[in-house]
């Protein structure tokens, strides 16, 4: 039974709710966990960060724009910085100013108090899905790069081969396969090293 209770919970998504006004926090954390989330609730943007700091990350941060001390908007630079946390902002005042604030800090919506659960929910679960898309589009991407920068290196390494050995390509590339398999090494780990023997080397001669 705690098994499944435990996963549950993990299944759960995440909530970070930053507000100084302890009734909003009060209404909306009642609210959203009802709805089924796990929601975590901040006074103060270093309350919040304490919290980040010590805690996995949320899968969302719902932050109040207007705070005394520091304000909301220093918070969203962490949230940035720290594994691009998605986060949606509230605000008491409906302007343009605020608009565009949200729109280049990256924020995955803006919501005007006072803000009704039917009204957050569908922002929320909007935030989120967006959130990963981006994510998994940054994952594509850098595995791609990932894929381009090892075919270059192999490519790389098997020009070295074909100077050092006086061979073709394909031969060149075969002895390099097969040298990666005799040494229990990835072909790209076996590429980097001989292009970082080479660079060595030519380092070496040019002193």
């Amino acid at each position: 039974m705690k098994n499944l209770e435990t996963q549950i919970v993990t299944q759960m998504k995440s909530i970070l709710l930053v507000d100084d006004d302890r009734l909003i926090i009060a209404t909306l954390s009642n609210g959203l966990a009802r709805a089924g989330y796990r929601v975590t609730s901040a006074e103060s943007v270093d309350e919040a960060e304490k919290w980040l700091n010590n805690n996995d990350q949320p899968d969302l941060v719902i932050l109040d724009v207007r705070m005394p001390d520091r304000d909301g908007l220093e918070l969203i630079e962490y949230l940035n910085d720290s594994n691009q946390i998605p986060f949606i902002l509230l605000t008491a005042h409906s302007d343009q100013e605020i608009i565009t604030q949200a729109k280049e800090s990256g924020a995955m919506g803006y919501l005007v108090k006072p803000v009704d659960i039917s009204q957050l929910i569908p922002t929320i679960e909007t935030a989120i899905y967006r959130s990963q898309e981006i994510k998994n589009l940054r994952k594509a991407k850098q595995q791609l790069q990932t894929a381009l920068d090892a075919d270059r290196a192999i490519s790389v390494a098997t020009g070295i081969i074909m100077d050092q050995h006086l061979i073709n390509h394909d031969d060149a590339l075969e002895l390099l396969r097969r040298t990666a398999r005799s040494e229990h090494l990835k072909l790209i780990e076996l590429a980097s090293s001989i292009i970082n023997s080479r660079e060595t080397l030519n380092l070496r001669n040019s002193v």
